[in-house]
């Protein structure tokens, strides 16, 4: 089980709005309802509707991206590579959003159009939600009375928070579970399939390496995410980390999760920008955060992940 150190659920929904409210795009925050995009590709998990959850999916716009919000289905969509280009590798993609919203635009589809191009096969996990109020003025209050909350943000049991993940690992273990049933189809090898998250995303991808039982990441990536320490097992996959050094959210909490790998003598590489904030993603920003994505690209090419398995 996880044994880092985490914040408050409350927290989560901080980390939603400050996903949100980063990029430099202030003529473009208010949140705007859209009607729900058409997803094609996306392929409808086994894990089935979230329990006492009567809202239902929500999309909006904000800062030029999409999100979604009231998830209660979890989903599964394919950016497959080129024909003939494609390396044999595979990655979930986890977008963030304190487990309230999704930011499938900026952490999801573009992260995971660019792996595409890569030869790597891509899959944005659209996983379940905490439910939030169903009309856009009180998901906006909401949001902004947690965010704008100074009061004292209580540490959460390791194991609770775990637990509070149930849905969302179940998720994600259905989403492996599908890409190796039909790897031949999409021309993935089996073992070569990792996961990226980001924020609350980073949190479930690491909730899945360390608990998600037959998933098994074969590489991970935990961008802008908790580095509190945790139980590194001994077959750990190499894991890959970018964080800025002003992120409002996880900056000032240590680096226990780097300590820890190094210690269990698994690979990690570690990112700190000056700046960046929280959120960054895919957004282009006159950061040296925005080069975090060429950086885990030639990562996974140091792990032999950008070539065809011979």
């Amino acid at each position: 089980m996880m044994k880092a150190r985490v914040r408050s659920m409350a927290l989560l929904g901080a980390i939603a709005l400050g996903t949100l409210a980063v990029p430099a795009m202030a003529q473009q925050d208010k949140m705007t309802p859209i009607a729900t995009p058409a997803q094609p590709d996306a392929i409808t998990l086994d894990t089935g509707p979230l329990p006492d959850a009567p809202n239902k999916e929500a999309w909006h716009r904000q800062y030029g991206s999409t999100f979604t919000r009231n998830v209660t289905v979890a989903t599964l969509t394919p950016f497959l590579p080129a024909p003939g280009t494609a390396t044999g590798a595979a990655v979930v993609v986890a977008p963030g959003g304190g487990f309230r919203t999704l930011s499938m635009e900026n952490e999801g589809w573009d992260v995971a159009r660019a792996l595409a191009k890569r030869g790597v096969a891509a899959f944005v996990l659209k996983y379940r939600l905490n439910q939030t109020p169903a009309d856009m003025p009180g998901f906006e209050k909401s949001m902004a009375e947690i965010f704008g909350s100074s009061a004292p943000r209580p540490r959460v049991d390791p194991t609770a928070m775990t637990a509070r993940l149930g849905p969302q690992i179940a998720d994600a273990r259905a989403a492996f579970a599908l890409i190796r049933r039909r790897a031949a189809e999409w021309k993935v090898d089996p073992d070569r399939i990792g996961m990226i998250g980001f924020s609350a995303g980073a949190m479930l991808t690491m909730a899945t390496t360390l608990a998600g039982q037959d998933a098994k990441p074969a590489f991970v990536a935990d961008i802008y995410g908790p580095l509190g320490a945790v139980d590194v097992p001994a077959d750990a996959p190499p894991l890959f980390i970018a964080l800025a050094a002003d992120d409002p959210f996880f900056a000032n909490d240590g680096i226990g999760l780097v300590d820890k790998w190094r210690a269990a003598k698994r690979p990690v590489e570690f990112h700190l920008y000056e700046q960046g904030g929280h959120g960054f993603g895919m957004y282009q920003k006159p950061t040296t955060s925005t080069g975090w994505f060429d950086s885990y690209v030639r990562w996974l090419g140091m792990h032999g992940l950008l070539a065809k398995k011979k």
